[in-house]
């Protein structure tokens, strides 16, 4: 047995029996959308009036403190006083001018310098001094052959030393004296005349001056 394309009898509704459908009227769509229109506008009014009220209030900014408060009461006069007291305190003394019919102070002299006292000699240091003046009037000498001739006399190196020391020579001279003995006393060459002056203990510097101080 085959249906007809509508289906089997038992799917199609009874004659005269109620359709129901599922689709929400159109006057109830219509009432809930204008309510959400309300409540949106009523939001904005909200927002712009609470914006506007607080932007007139100055925000969260706190209240502007109150002005200072001045005392303009009269000091007492225990303040009067400690301030007196402070500016007298404060204030220099005055220096007391000179009197001009004084005259000053004459300036101290200054210490004499007193000039340090030479040191006394020995009696081995004045003989020592004799000595050496004495062989210099005979004869010339070099400071080393001097002190030596005095070592050879006894006396001591410092003895020797102190006295040759004390003594004001002019050894280039006393080359030159001791050249000319050699050249009155022998023949030297000019080399052999300068190393027989060092032998003596001249410096080579004062060998070669009086070398050629007497003509070589």
């Amino acid at each position: 047995m085959t249906y007809p394309p509508s289906g089997p009898p038992d799917s199609q509704p009874e004659y005269g029996s109620p359709q129901v459908t599922t689709s929400a009227p159109a006057g109830s769509r219509t009432s809930r959308r204008a309510l959400v229109w309300t409540l949106s506008v009523i939001a904005g009014l909200i927002v712009v009036f609470g914006g506007a009220a607080i932007a007139t209030s100055g925000g969260d900014d706190p209240q502007a403190a109150p002005p200072p408060v001045v005392d303009t009461s009269d000091p007492t006069p225990e303040e009067t006083n400690d301030v007196d007291d402070a500016a007298s305190s404060s204030a220099p003394e005055p220096t007391p001018s000179p009197d001009p019919t004084t005259p000053p102070p004459p300036p101290e002299p200054e210490p004499a310098t007193q000039e340090p006292e030479e040191p006394a000699l020995t009696m081995s240091q004045q003989n020592a001094v004799r000595t050496a003046e004495s062989y210099l009037d005979f004869t010339a000498f070099s400071r080393t052959g001097l002190i030596d001739q005095l070592e050879f006399e006894g006396y001591s190196v410092e003895d020797a030393t102190f006295a040759v020391d004390s003594l004001t020579v002019d050894w280039n001279e006393q080359a030159a004296a001791s050249a000319q003995s050699y050249l009155d006393f022998t023949s030297f060459s000019r080399q052999g005349l300068i190393d027989q002056l060092i032998f003596e203990g001249f410096t080579p510097e004062q060998a070669e001056y009086g070398v050629t101080a007497v003509g070589y």
